[in-house]
C-alpha cells in the first residue's frame, strides 16, 4: 500500500520519519521532550522543519475527520491546535497495516493540566484552569460546536497573565452545527462534570491535588462558571425606560470579560415602560484585538488586558491623554515594552513568551515597590527579575532528543 500524505503545506522532511514503524517504537532521539497528557491513543512529539509536531496514531477515517474539523474550527477563529496533516497507508516492512497518523502543530508554551498540578500550587489554581475550560466551552458552543468529550485531558493550557487560556486539542468526537440546542449544551456539561471529577480524583489518588479538595464540587463549580458566563453573554435583560444607561453597562461588562458585541436587539413594551436588550456576541478577544490594532502584538486576552493597563498608565504618566492612542502606543512600545522583550537573554528565552515575561516584570515591580516602600522603575524590576526569578523557571519549549512518557509531574510555578 502506498503512503498517502495530506498536509496543509508542502514539507518533504515528513518523508524522513519512520512511518513504517508503530509510533510507540519510534527512536527516542527523534522525539521532543514535552509533557504529555493522558490519551487513549499513542501520541508523540517530533521536530519537523524547525516546528514541533504532535503525532497521534489513530484510525484513518477518524484522523481525516478530525483534521477537517480542526481546520473548520481554526477558520472560525476558535482556540484549538492547528491541523498539520494526515499520514495514511502506513505498513510495516513485512506488510502489516498500521493506523494512520494525525499531525497537529504543537502550541508553544502550552501545558497539559497534569503538568500544572503539584504540592506547591496554590489552592486557586484548579479554579483558574476550570475557568479557562469554561470560557473555551462557551466559545465553542456559541460557534455551534458540540464537543462530546469535554475534559481537562482534551485541552492545553497557556499562562495568560494571572490566569490561563484553554485550547481544544482533541476534536475526535465533535460536531459542528448551525447552532446548539439547550439539550446539546446540557449533554456537553454532563460529560464535563463526569470527566473532570474523574480526572481530579485521579490526581487526588496520586497525592497531587490540594488536600481537602472535593473533585465533585470542583467539577460542579466549572459548570456553574459556564452557566454564569453563558447567561451574561446570551440572556435577555429587561429594565425601565429611565435606566437606558444599563445598555452601555451591559456592553462594558461583556468587554470586561473579553467579548465584543456586534449588535444589540432592543425592543420596548407597547406602553413604552420597559426595554429589553439582547446582545449578539461576536467573539472573545476584545482586549487582544485592541492591542493588536495599536501595537501589532499578538498575545493572550489577559496578557493584552495587562499590557493595555500599562499603556494607559504610561499615557497618563507622560500627560498625553489628548494624543491619539496609536501615537502613544508607538512610543510605549519603543520606550517600555521593547527594551524588555528585546533584552531577555538568549539562554533564558525558552522559559516564557515575552508578553508573559513583561507581565511578570510588572508584578515584580509592584513587589519590589512594596518591599522598598518606594516607586521602583520598570528597568530596575526587570534587572532584578532576570537575576532572581526567571532563571529558576523551567523551560516551556521543547527539547528534542528526550521522550517524556515517564516524565514525573513537577512544580512548574508557584501559583
Amino acid at each position: 500500500m502506498a503512503l498517502n500524505i495530506t498536509a496543509n503545506r508542502a514539507d518533504s522532511t515528513l518523508l524522513d520519519l519512520p512511518w513504517h514503524e508503530p509510533l510507540e517504537e519510534w527512536d527516542p532521539a527523534l522525539l521532543a521532550a514535552l509533557p504529555r497528557g493522558i490519551s487513549r491513543h499513542v501520541v508523540r512529539f517530533v521536530e519537523v522543519s524547525g516546528r514541533v509536531i504532535a503525532v497521534k496514531e489513530i484510525r484513518g477515517d477518524i484522523a481525516r475527520r478530525e483534521y477537517d474539523m480542526l481546520r473548520q474550527l481554526r477558520r472560525l477563529e476558535m482556540p484549538c491546535v492547528k491541523a498539520y496533516g494526515v499520514i495514511d497507508g502506513r505498513t510495516t516492512p513485512d506488510g502489516r497495516e498500521l493506523d494512520a497518523c494525525l499531525l497537529t502543530r504543537h502550541l508553544q508554551f502550552s501545558l497539559p493540566y497534569r503538568a500544572l498540578f503539584s504540592q506547591r500550587l496554590r489552592p486557586g489554581t484548579a479554579d483558574k484552569l476550570l475557568d479557562a475550560l469554561a470560557v473555551l466551552l462557551v466559545r465553542l458552543h456559541l460557534a455551534g460546536f458540540w464537543w462530546g468529550d469535554v475534559s481537562l485531558s482534551n485541552a492545553l493550557f497557556r499562562r495568560d497573565a494571572d490566569a490561563f487560556s484553554a485550547y481544544l486539542v482533541d476534536a475526535e468526537t465533535g460536531q459542528l452545527l448551525p447552532a446548539l440546542s439547550d439539550g446539546q449544551r446540557e449533554h456537553d456539561l454532563d460529560i464535563a462534570r463526569v470527566n473532570i471529577a474523574g480526572e481530579l480524583m485521579d490526581l487526588e489518588a496520586g497525592g497531587v491535588l490540594e488536600e481537602g479538595a472535593d473533585p465533585i464540587l470542583i467539577s460542579r463549580r466549572m459548570v456553574a462558571r459556564y452557566e454564569q458566563l453563558w447567561g451574561e453573554l446570551t440572556e435577555v435583560e429587561r429594565f425601565e425606560t429611565g435606566d437606558k444607561w444599563r445598555v452601555d453597562e451591559r456592553i462594558r461588562r461583556l468587554n470586561q470579560i473579553g467579548f465584543d458585541v456586534d449588535e444589540l436587539a432592543i425592543s420596548t413594551d407597547l406602553d413604552g415602560t420597559t426595554i429589553q436588550i439582547q446582545p449578539k456576541v461576536v467573539d472573545a478577544g476584545h482586549h487582544s484585538r485592541r492591542l493588536m490594532r495599536l501595537t501589532g502584538l499578538d498575545v493572550e486576552e489577559n496578557q493584552a488586558r495587562r499590557l493595555l493597563n500599562d499603556l494607559d498608565a504610561y499615557q497618563a504618566a507622560v500627560g498625553r491623554q489628548n494624543d491619539s492612542d496609536e501615537m502613544v502606543a508607538h512610543d510605549w512600545m519603543r520606550e517600555v515594552y521593547e527594551p524588555i522583550a528585546a533584552n531577555i537573554p538568549r539562554d533564558l528565552a525558552r522559559k516564557l513568551e515575552p508578553a508573559q515575561v513583561f507581565h511578570e516584570v510588572l508584578e515584580h515591580r509592584w513587589y519590589l515597590s512594596e518591599r522598598h516602600d518606594m516607586d521602583v522603575t520598570t528597568q530596575w524590576a526587570f534587572a532584578d527579575y532576570l537575576a532572581e526569578v526567571l532563571p529558576a523557571k523551567p523551560d516551556e519549549q521543547s527539547v528534542v532528543g528526550v521522550d517524556t512518557v515517564e516524565m514525573p509531574v513537577i512544580a512548574l510555578f508557584d501559583d
